[in-house]
């Protein structure tokens, strides 16, 4: 059966052609083209082995939409925009004013004021008006040009702001919605559909939102469900078949996370679009009208070219989002706003966004139809560039724009630009094994700088040089435990322990604590079978003596303790026996007339009684800081040592104790809850277990044997002392009887 075909046109005298609604072609009748006013009730019907097909057209009420009886030619966006269900608000939208407008809304109140007073008594006020008025276009100006990104966020939130067909229908001659995604669903949320501009077609597809509470509701406020972006899919495959340039409009909070869409498939649906838009040989440009949140947005943004309105944002978070999670509260929302770069221009700097439509002082809702003019220029001017492109050109051009953003190309030189942004990296320090040669060599050459600088006061502090090689020295040691876990074949337990310990971060409970002392029991157990364990005995060893000597360093160099060894000599010199007996020993020195004190026997004696008197009496002084003078003979120091290294022992038997090693972790648990800002009772905790565990270890070193071993020590080394004879230079320097010994 032929079908009758009837000429399409929608120019010139519209009353002399048949109705858009008569030329309406129906598919379920199987006749294209037939004015449906021609049908009426008829039967159609095709005979065939006696069995006749019918259909009868059911007559409904006659709506306004989708086709007027009478169209107006004068509708902005042409006769065919009447196709969408998208109709002049019949009230006007109540102005919005946001928190930063308000001191404009204080000077336009007044240009009111005065308006309504000229108007009341007939004078004549146009000199304050005009003045009010230039002051509020200049104030206008001011805050317009200088908004901060949370000022941006709440424009393109604005509840009058035009939407995406209001832009539509201002920039296109003819516009034909096109609906449903052919999977049993339309969106209103996201609109699709062919229009044109200056002649040349292009399919249109963005999310729409409402313009009062009622369209919000029907439009589910411009989140896309699912069918959403199928539908946006299936047009695009249509334009990409029939070579139709794609331009997508995006204002979106996100996709609708509700159970039901994600039941649907939202992440499916989403991900499929981000694929097909890559692959489209037409070109493709993006508008960023509102607010672009998230994967909802970026569904339909994968473009050759992304530009954005200039009050538009895009993001991957919302900023009230970001400050719930980064700062737990939605209140530092302007700070997150500032630190998301999120905004049209600085997104145009990181070259994500591709240009900058302007927007009229106030926002695109202070002049919508100028806004849509803008888009139009920008959409007609990126067009002209992409479409001069090749089928290949164009899908690496689009390729290419997404591989750029934040990545870096081996061998090209970096953008300078981009260099500020990085982030400078701490440098690897490169960990290699050091002969014990070489550090011993290394270390002996410190202890002659320490020992210098104990003889000498203007010797250069050896502090520096202790920190280095103690830093070295570390690094070394783990080298050589990692060496030592790969021989016991430990290293994936160790690992398998760290990440356990990582997971867990702050609460760490016992039976994770009692896995890592078994680990750590059977590490150190079978720690004397590794190949390397004399070398790395030998640098703890020299680890220990390193860190002991630069805690002494860090105390004898303490400005406290100079102070008060200073006061303590100050006092000692001052006071009055010692005084009067300096005097005396001066005028007799000057009475006999000699210039060298060792000529003479008699003055020589006295000089050398009063300095072991002063010597003694300085020694009482430095003990009662904590301080002793020994002498710095290799044997002295070897008892020194070998008593110090029992006092170690004692401090590890009673640390290693189970009462003891209990409170130890268990104040670790105490210190990691509490974190930074401890409170009142974990405060008060921390400080009882402190106590308890400072007060043990006291109590063990100032047990009676080792008392008795200390007095020993110090009556032999004070009779070797004497016995050199208190004229001879011994070389005696201060250290401290108080070990520090940090095991918590």
């Amino acid at each position: 059966m032929a079908s009758i075909q009837s000429p399409l046109s929608f120019t010139g005298n519209l009353a002399s052609k048949p109705t858009a609604s008569d030329l309406l072609s129906s598919s379920s009748n199987g006749v294209c083209g037939v004015p449906l006013k021609a049908l009426g009730r008829a039967q159609l019907g095709a005979k065939r082995r006696h069995f006749t097909v019918s259909a009868k057209l059911r007559k409904v009420k006659k709506h306004e939409y989708p086709w007027p009886e009478d169209p107006n030619p004068n509708v902005k966006g042409g006769v065919l925009g009447h196709l969408s269900p998208f109709k002049p608000l019949k009230v006007k939208p109540k102005p919005v004013t946001l928190d930063f407008e308000k001191p404009l809304m204080d000077l336009q109140k007044k240009i009111i004021d005065v308006q309504k007073m000229a108007n009341e008594t007939g004078l004549d006020f146009s000199d304050q008006i005009i003045s009010l008025e230039n002051k509020y276009q200049q104030a206008l100006k001011d805050l317009y040009t200088h908004l901060t990104p949370i000022q941006r966020v709440n424009i393109a939130r604005h509840p009058n702001r035009p939407t995406f067909l209001d832009h539509v229908f201002n920039i296109t001659e003819k516009f034909v919605e096109l609906h449903g995604d052919r999977a049993g669903y339309d969106d209103p949320a996201v609109v699709t559909g062919l229009g044109t501009i200056d002649g040349r077609s292009y399919m249109f597809m963005g999310h729409q939102k409402g313009r009062n509470t009622k369209e919000n509701i029907q439009r589910n406020f411009g989140m896309p469900t699912p069918h959403g972006y199928r539908k946006a899919l299936r047009m695009m495959y249509y334009a990409d078949h029939h070579g139709f340039p794609i331009v997508t409009f995006i204002d979106t909070p996100g996709a609708y996370a509700d159970l039901k869409s994600e039941e649907l498939g939202q992440g499916e649906a989403i991900a499929q679009n981000l694929r097909t838009m890559f692959g489209l040989k037409v070109a493709i440009v993006s508008i960023v009208m509102g607010e672009g949140g998230s994967g909802g947005a970026l569904a339909i943004g994968c473009a050759n070219k992304l530009l954005m309105l200039e009050n538009a944002v895009f993001y991957v978070a919302s900023p009230e989002a970001c400050a719930a999670i980064l700062w737990k509260t939605a209140k530092a929302s302007p700070k997150a706003a500032e630190k998301l770069k999120i905004t049209a221009t600085e997104l145009t700097k990181l070259q994500i966004a591709d240009g900058v439509i302007p927007e009229p002082l106030g926002g695109a809702h202070a002049d919508p139809y100028w806004t849509s003019q803008q888009i139009k220029t920008a959409i007609v001017e990126t067009m002209d560039e992409l479409v001069k492109m090749d089928t290949e050109t164009l899908l690496k051009h689009r390729a290419q724009k997404f591989r750029n953003i934040g990545g870096f190309q081996e061998g090209i030189p970096i953008d300078p630009k981009k260099k500020v942004n990085m982030k400078k990296k701490e440098p690897i320090v490169k960990i290699s094994k050091t002969s014990e040669l070489e550090l011993r060599d290394e270390v002996d050459k410190l202890r002659q700088q320490i020992l210098e600088a104990s003889k000498s006061s203007t010797a250069e502090n050896p502090e520096t040089g202790l920190k280095g090689m103690i830093a070295k020295l570390k690094r070394e040691i783990d080298y050589e435990y990692n060496e030592a876990a790969k021989a016991l074949n430990m290293e994936e337990k160790i690992s398998k322990v760290r990440e356990e310990v990582a997971k867990a971060r702050n609460l760490i409970d016992s039976a994770l604590t009692d896995k890592i002392e078994q680990l750590k029991d059977e590490f150190d157990k079978n720690l004397p079978l590794a190949p390397n364990y004399s070398s790395l005995k030998y640098k703890l060893d020299m680890l220990k003596e390193l860190s002991n000597a630069f805690n002494f360093s860090k105390k004898s160099t303490n400005n406290e303790l100079k102070l008060e060894i200073s006061k303590r000599f100050k006092e000692l010199v001052e006071r009055p026996d010692v005084k009067q007996k300096i005097e005396t020993l001066k005028a007799e020195i000057a009475k006999s007339g000699v210039s060298d004190i060792s000529s003479n026997e008699d003055i020589k004696e006295k000089v050398l009684k009063l300095n072991g008197e002063l010597d003694l009496e300085f020694k009482q002084v430095l003990k009662s800081v904590g301080l002793q003078v020994v002498p710095s003979d290799l044997q002295a120091k070897e008892k020194f040592d070998a008593f110090d290294e029992e006092v170690n022992m004692i401090i590890d038997d009673v640390v290693n104790s189970s009462d003891l090693k209990d409170k130890i972790e268990l104040l670790k648990m105490e210190v990691a809850k509490a974190g930074d800002t401890p409170n009142e009772d974990s405060e008060s905790k921390i400080q009882a277990l402190e106590v308890e565990i400072k007060q043990a270890i006291k109590d063990a070193v100032s047990s009676a044997e080792l008392k008795e071993k200390h007095e020993k020590l110090a009556a032999e080394i004070e009779a070797t002392k004497s016995s050199e004879g208190s004229t001879k230079d011994d070389g005696s320097k201060v250290v401290s009887l108080e070990a520090d010994h940090s095991y918590v």
